[in-house]
């Protein structure tokens, strides 16, 4: 039995953010019933973040809501506002990411819901939360990771802000809800208490930031600099980065820089003896690392550092991760499929409990599939006959 078997989840939510959330509680066993508008669903289904088209919709949506149910109904008319205030009354869990006032105007806001149902547990993520001048600006990933410093990190010096290649904020922020309504599902376990949980995606990327906020505030307001040669980090000194090879790339940590250059055969780093000079003199050790690593492969300067303990690796691409024996032991891998037949490859849990793999064969829905079953289930004749 999962964890969280019995447990329901309502998920207003669309895109990223939300989605990331509920998912992570259906890998975990609780029941999500995705609440989508009539005729269009999760804006998600259209939404392309490649020009991969899957059974009729975006690769992103079959990648972030398999394993739910879909409930289709038109939230203007009064009938399908009183089937889902019925679907609320039984849940456990509701989600949702609007902006605000958008809840308010459906009356499905916190005071309304739980008005309904003391103990749910109710979860929302916003943009910059309720109280910032920004409040209404979209809640976008790239928006976010613009206005809260990340692109500032990425990057050699002269790059300009650079974005990370990922959706990262939309998933911290998932991430944190998660975490958030499963630690007031335990209190509901141990007080039959409900619970009110906000996520802001500008807090969200503060927080992933809480290393390097932290060096900031106490080192005088100097901003971090950015290395102007393989830059990977803009507080560590070299030789943190990823450098080019003979015949690819590898990856190096933090290192003595005299202990790597006698390694490689790099006598000229055998000269920077200081540790201040790490960072005192980055880029300079940077160029000189950067133009020895070139003259042979990756694999041999591998078999010269792991047998020693040096932080380094090789950089793959998803063609060499996904035929590398270290990835297909961890299983990452699942096959899934729609009502329709339809299957597709993605990705797993990445949680284990008590040493199982958290999987499960079922695919995204299809808008609507699960309206008649959940229909016969929770909403009561009466509310029924007076849709």
């Amino acid at each position: 039995m999962l964890p969280l078997e019995d447990y329901l989840v309502i998920d207003f939510s669309q895109f990223l953010s939300g989605p990331s959330a509920s998912l992570r509680l259906a890998d975990m066993g609780a029941r999500v019933i995705k609440i989508e508008r009539l005729g269009v669903g999760d804006i998600c289904r259209t939404l392309y973040t490649s020009n991969l088209i899957m059974n009729g919709e975006s690769s992103v949506f079959h990648a972030i809501n398999r394993n739910k149910e879909s409930f289709e109904v038109d939230l203007k008319r009064e009938e399908d506002c009183e089937m889902v205030r019925e679907l609320l009354k039984k849940a456990d869990v509701m989600i949702h990411n609007f902006r605000p006032g958008v809840m308010e105007r459906l009356g499905f806001d916190y005071q309304s819901v739980t008005a309904l149902n003391p103990t749910l547990i109710y979860g929302e993520i916003s943009g910059y939360g309720n109280n910032t001048e920004w409040k209404n600006k979209p809640g976008q990933d790239l928006l976010l990771q613009s206005v809260t410093g990340l692109t500032a990190l990425t990057g050699n010096a002269d790059s300009g802000p650079v974005a990370m290649g990922l959706s990262i904020v939309d998933m911290l922020a998932g991430a944190h809800l998660a975490q958030g309504i499963l630690a007031c599902l335990y209190r509901k376990a141990l007080k039959n208490e409900g619970g009110f949980v906000q996520i802001s995606m500008m807090e969200s990327a503060y927080d992933f930031q809480f290393e390097t906020i932290t060096t900031f505030m106490n080192d005088g307001g100097s901003l971090p600099q950015r290395s102007k040669k393989n830059n990977a980090n803009a507080y560590l000194g070299a030789p943190y980065g990823i450098y080019q090879t003979e015949n690819g790339y590898l990856a190096l940590a933090m290192g003595s820089i005299p202990q790597l250059g006698n390694l490689l055969g790099c006598e000229k780093l055998e000269d920077y003896i200081e540790i201040s000079e790490a960072f005192d003199k980055r880029d300079e050790i940077k160029t000189i690392l950067a133009d020895h690593l070139l003259s042979s492969t990756t694999e041999k300067w591998l078999s010269i550092l792991e047998p020693v303990d040096i932080w380094c690796a090789d950089v793959l691409n998803w063609n060499a991760l996904i035929a590398h024996e270290g990835f297909k032991v961890l299983k990452m891998v699942q096959e899934v499929e729609m009502i329709d037949g339809y299957k597709y490859e993605t990705t797993r849990c990445p949680i284990r409990i008590d040493g199982e793999l958290l999987t499960s064969a079922i695919g995204s829905p299809k808008l609507g599939q699960d309206n008649e079953k959940i229909i016969k289930e929770f909403i009561t004749q009466h509310t029924i006959a007076n849709a």
